[in-house]
């Protein structure tokens, strides 16, 4: 482009206007700035590889040159960051958090401390408060662990829980009821 003027200041910056109306300035440690023509589009390209983006929607930009990761902040707040290895994280205004990994697993952190992870095979973990987690495995089977127990529930009804002293319990869904000591020993079994 055309130069219209060219001013170097005291400081050692210098601006140049060219005649499409975009405006440069150049600083001395090697920092440059653009300003479109619009006046609302500006880019800085930083002496260390660094370049900040602010588009005339107010749209923030910054791509970090050593760790090659973008951080783009939109003018509603959501922040957006994308990682050299493929990983991207969404930080919304309300404070919830989505990281989708690069094998595809998506992790949600939400503000009242539960999370929730949902792998490529369908496979669904979600984390309470309280620590106890439920998950949701593909072929229909659910698993809930607390601090007291763990239980299975299968597709057809049957329920299986193993309790933190190693006693199991098997409910049917005939009615049957199934208690297996921590050694395994059956000491019960209401066979219909």
């Amino acid at each position: 482009e055309e130069i219209q003027r060219e001013t170097a200041y005291p400081d050692g910056k210098v601006e140049k206007v060219l005649k499409n109306g975009c405006h440069l300035i150049f600083f001395p440690n090697g920092t440059w700035k653009k300003v479109g023509s619009d006046g609302k589009t500006v880019t800085i390209t930083f002496f260390n590889g660094d370049v900040k983006q602010v588009m005339p929607d107010q749209t923030v930009i910054y791509y970090y040159a050593d760790a090659k990761t973008t951080h783009t902040t939109y003018s509603d707040g959501l922040e957006v960051l994308h990682f050299s290895n493929g990983q991207i994280e969404k930080h919304y205004p309300d404070g919830k958090k989505e990281i989708t990994f690069p094998d595809q697993t998506i992790k949600n952190l939400f503000t009242d401390g539960q999370e929730e992870s949902i792998f490529p095979d369908g496979t669904i973990v979600r984390i309470q408060r309280d620590g106890s987690r439920t998950i949701e495995f593909n072929n229909g089977q659910r698993e809930l662990h607390t601090s007291q127990f763990k239980r299975r529930e299968y597709p057809d009804g049957t329920v299986k829980t193993v309790y933190l002293n190693g006693q199991q319990e098997t409910k049917y869904v005939s009615g049957r009821v199934r208690v297996k000591d921590k050694d395994g020993n059956i000491i019960m079994d209401t066979k219909l």
